[in-house]
């Protein structure tokens, strides 16, 4: 026989009977204000002495005590003190620092002091490189191509990054033995890539691991100096495994309980607080280290994030969040206070650089909120990107500028009526590995912006003969028309007011007398993408920031 227990709003610790056989109780379900449980015939007599449920996004515990068919429902507040060893054993979010925030020897006591000043956390530390290491990494690369190996210590940029962490770690008062061994191999790769005169993919993304390989171990070390234990981890030796597409590489899923295992088990065994290598992973064929594209750091946050089930995953930029615009175009750029994952995606993609284009996803699929805050200003509200939001009143979120976009008119009478025309098109792109953008279609004519990056490695398409070439197959097929400096400013917001955000971009577009080049909308709920020339990009920015975020906009309606 089966008995239930259903309870709400719990005010006073019940004592409720079962019957003697009873001994298992099961969780129906768990509302905000509900609790349903129900209690079974076990297979054997054994006796359910403890039973624990955590509701961690309520921040309700409750216990539930079964002896001799009696079970008692305590309050949160009348066994802290016993769960208290059962929160230690659990990491609570993903603190990430770009590498700003960890420039120099002074950011690091910043960055830990901020860390310390959240008592109640128990973070897991993704740390990007230091400053500008990885492009001085990437100009070291260039410079052995062509120095010959005999030039290779004069390098500039080499010994730059001997100087930067050495001088750290003295100013931090940890050894430099810490760093002096990726040093001499990093000065050994440098010798390799001069006596091979070439420097490949794959070895660009081994080269740019230092940065991230020393600056997480020097971090490390500072706390551990200070009396924070802590442990530092390298991405690719905790299970971030990846595809093998060196500087764009994706995260399998395998991924996710590697992470988990590895870090939870650490963390249970021996307490410290964890501090991983952003930016990096392993090639599940080649097991070489892979990178997963320029601020690929904010990836490896969220998806330790997802890996752990943590509560929050917090990133630490420059600027106070998310703004409503580049605030090297607008001054009175103002931080956004609520994004959907959807937004933030947009945005991202689409060229605001406080976000890693892809970073978004395991934090969707684990439902995890992300918090954009300011390591400079830590006070500051910073930016929360959730599933949801209230969007009854929002009209326009942000505006980001995306430059230097190559946009092609393709045009052919073979459209009209005929299937497979399109599938042609984007073949073309996708044999040159080539991004496409913006899309916009009629009966015989196509308009679409291509990506001013390969991928995502930020590789500038500069060779006119490569250009050349995806017009030469493209006008196998129809008539082309190519034109270069353009801009793609998406207005990104509730699209569902998209009559509104027309009306007054528009207005706003003649008034300054720009001629709009192309639109995009299709099924994005919430971008509209106008193509203007670069030369009235940061003008049209600037005066549609004026309109949507400093003048009243009329009421919507509810």
């Amino acid at each position: 026989m089966a008995a239930s227990l259903r309870f709400s709003g719990l005010k006073t610790p019940p004592t409720y009977s079962f019957p003697k056989q009873t001994t298992s109780l099961q969780c129906h379900s768990a509302s905000p204000t509900l609790l349903s449980f129900a209690a079974f015939r076990p297979s054997n007599s054994s006796i359910l002495r403890n039973i624990s449920l955590r509701r961690c996004c309520e921040s309700r515990v409750f216990r539930v005590c079964c002896q001799g068919g009696n079970v008692d429902v305590i309050q949160r507040n009348e066994f802290e003190a016993a769960s208290s060893g059962e929160a230690e054993n659990q990491l609570t979010c993903v603190m990430k620092f770009g590498g700003s925030s960890v420039a120099s020897a002074e950011r690091m006591r910043e960055v830990a002091d901020l860390i310390l000043s959240f008592p109640n956390e128990r973070p897991v530390i993704v740390l990007s490189a230091m400053g500008k290491t990885t492009n001085k990494l990437l100009l070291a690369g260039e410079k052995a191509v062509s120095c010959g190996v005999t030039n290779v210590d004069a390098i500039e940029e080499l010994n730059f990054i001997k100087d930067l962490h050495h001088r750290t770690a003295d100013e931090l008062g940890v050894e430099r033995s810490i760093v002096d061994g990726h040093l001499e191999v990093l000065e050994q790769l440098l010798k390799g890539i001069a006596m091979m005169k070439e420097l490949t993919l794959r070895t660009k993304d081994y080269l740019v691991s230092f940065g991230e390989c020393m600056s997480t171990r020097i971090f490390a070390a500072y706390l551990n100096k200070i009396g924070v234990k802590a442990r530092q981890y390298d991405a690719f030796e905790i299970g971030f495994i990846t595809t093998d597409d060196f500087t764009n590489a994706d995260i399998l899923e395998a991924t996710y309980p590697a992470v988990a295992k590895r870090l939870n088990d650490d963390w249970i065994s021996d307490p410290a607080i964890p501090i991983v290598t952003g930016f990096l992973g392993k090639g599940w064929r080649s097991s070489a280290i892979t990178t997963l594209g320029r601020g690929g750091s904010d990836l490896t946050a969220t998806t330790i994030g997802k890996a752990l089930g943590l509560r929050e995953i917090q990133v630490w930029k420059d600027v106070d969040g998310v703004l409503t615009c580049d605030p090297n175009i607008y001054q009175h750029a103002e931080p956004v206070p609520y994004l959907t994952f959807e937004e933030a995606a947009e945005l991202a993609y689409f060229g605001a650089q406080v976000l890693h284009p892809q970073s978004m996803r395991p934090a969707r699929e684990g439902d995890i909120p992300v918090r954009v805050k300011n390591s400079y200003n830590p006070n500051a509200p910073g930016t929360l990107i959730t599933r949801n939001r209230d969007m009854s009143k929002a009209v326009l979120t942000s505006i980001v500028l995306k430059r230097n976009v190559t946009m092609l008119d393709i045009v052919s009478t073979r459209m009209l009526g005929q299937f497979g025309f399109l599938a042609k098109v984007f073949s073309i792109f996708e044999d040159l590995g080539i991004s496409v953008d913006v899309v916009a279609t009629s009966e015989v004519s196509t308009s679409l912006t291509l990506d001013p990056s390969k991928l995502w490695s930020r590789e500038l398409i500069q060779q006119a003969s490569e250009l050349d070439h995806v017009i030469e197959e493209l006008e196998k097929i129809a008539v082309v028309n190519l034109l270069q400096h353009r801009s793609i400013i998406s207005l990104i917001g509730n699209v569902q007011r998209s009559s509104l955000i027309l009306e007054k971009a528009f207005h706003v577009l003649r008034t300054n007398g720009v001629n709009v080049q192309m639109i995009s909308q299709g099924a994005s709920k919430v971008n509209i993408s106008l193509i203007v020339h670069d030369t009235e990009a940061e003008q049209c920015v600037r005066a549609l920031h004026s309109t949507f975020f400093e003048s009243d906009l009329p009421e919507l309606d509810q």
